[in-house]
């Protein structure tokens, strides 16, 4: 090849990387869509995605300033970034930024199933929300926003939210702090009512006993998706987990609870349409059946994992119950980023019962014994944990 190929090749990247960069340096604007849109911390990447930063509603002001694979870098507030998927962004060539968006009133008021949290926006901000215990609040970080928050309007109709007030942390971010009167966080949803940001709160159950509770089960993988295999026998996960739940069901629904399955047969259910289903059912607390898979053989045991502190009580308490079957303790894992760990509006506990890829583990796994064992100490956890609080 001439020098003169090798000239041009060069001039041509030049001109394109210098094209890119520049393009990547003016913002534009648009809303997210689609199906539960969420925002990543950064651009790391293992087998479960990136670190998420949350679930967002759908039409909320997005401004981007760069583009990474399949990811646009947007800009929160002046000191804050995260990462969205394109596939989760609309342009918008109607929206008019503003230097300043201002809060309004509030309103703290409860229905016949929820307490809520209302603030007037002039429009649909993005935001971020974490759970706090001991003690026990929701905090709601909302971006771009600056308060002209003059009066706060408190209701007797709420049960759960104990108090409600707000800090301006930064000059562009506004954030709601939600006290609450029970330590065990139950869950809440963040989204928009018009342009007003509403904190939904789930109260506690006013009856703990079985009869007045929901539990829904997940069994892992299923259809296409069959999970992990098998080291010694071959057997494939998603038939295994759909075992072991359906005698979770069974053996709750003796002892009095209502239960939600997400599938009963052998289906592929996308981890999208599991969250849309269970967010329908709304149920008061989540199991999901999975097993465990290494590269390392000799590694074996159960764990219960979680993502957000306030939901850590459930899976101790079921971890320990599953101790007493004599399995390896691999632990209690939090900010753990499975897709069913994912949703705030109730409290959930992944199970992953043994590993597959441990032959002594395995062995277990194939008993239907075990999976009646596995039901009756999932149920004794939960039993535990409902008789903490």
């Amino acid at each position: 090849m001439s020098a003169n190929f090798f000239t041009r090749t060069f001039l041509l990247f030049f001109f394109t990387a210098n094209l890119f960069s520049a393009a990547a340096q003016t913002p534009f604007y648009g809303r997210t869509t689609g199906r539960l849109p969420y925002l990543e911390y950064g651009l790391g990447d293992d087998r479960l995605g990136g670190a998420k930063m949350g679930y967002l509603d759908s039409n909320i002001l997005v401004k981007v300033v760069d583009t990474a694979g399949g990811d646009y870098k947007v800009q929160l507030s002046a000191a804050h970034s995260a990462y969205l998927p394109k596939t989760a962004f609309k342009f918008d060539t109607a929206i008019k930024p503003k230097p300043y968006y201002l809060t309004g009133s509030w309103r703290v008021w409860g229905d016949s199933a929820y307490d809520y949290v209302t603030v007037g926006l002039p429009e649909k901000l993005p935001y971020r929300s974490v759970q706090q215990v001991a003690p026990s609040r929701i905090v709601v970080d909302v971006f771009g926003a600056t308060s002209n928050t003059n009066w706060i309007t408190q209701l007797k109709t709420v049960k759960e939210i104990k108090r409600a007030w707000y800090e301006q942390v930064e000059a562009d971010v506004f954030r709601i702090y939600i006290e609450l009167k029970h330590d065990q966080h139950w869950g809440h949803l963040v989204y928009y009512r018009g342009n007003a940001l509403t904190v939904r709160i789930k109260r506690q159950p006013s009856s703990l006993k079985p009869k007045a509770l929901t539990i829904a089960i997940d069994a892992g993988h299923g259809g296409a998706n069959a999970g992990a295999k098998g080291t010694t026998t071959g057997i494939a996960e998603k038939d295994y987990t759909l075992k072991m739940a359906k005698q979770l069901e069974g053996y709750l629904k003796r002892k009095g609870f209502h239960v939600y399955m997400t599938r009963t047969e052998d289906v592929d259910i996308s981890m999208v349409d599991r969250t849309i289903l269970l967010r329908e059912a709304a149920p008061d607390l989540l199991l999901s059946i999975h097993l465990n898979s290494s590269g390392n053989k000799t590694v074996k045991g159960v764990s219960t994992y979680y993502r957000y502190i306030g939901f850590q009580p459930l899976t101790e308490k079921v971890l320990n119950r599953m101790l007493d079957l004599g399995l390896n303790n691999f632990g209690n894992i939090g900010a753990f980023n499975f897709s069913l760990s994912g949703p705030t509006e109730y409290p959930n506990c992944l199970v992953e019962v043994a590993f597959l890829s441990n032959a002594e583990d395995e062995q277990k796994i194939t008993s239907e014994k075990f999976h009646k064992d596995v039901a009756k100490k999932i149920y004794k956890g939960v039993r535990d944990w409902l008789r903490s609080l």
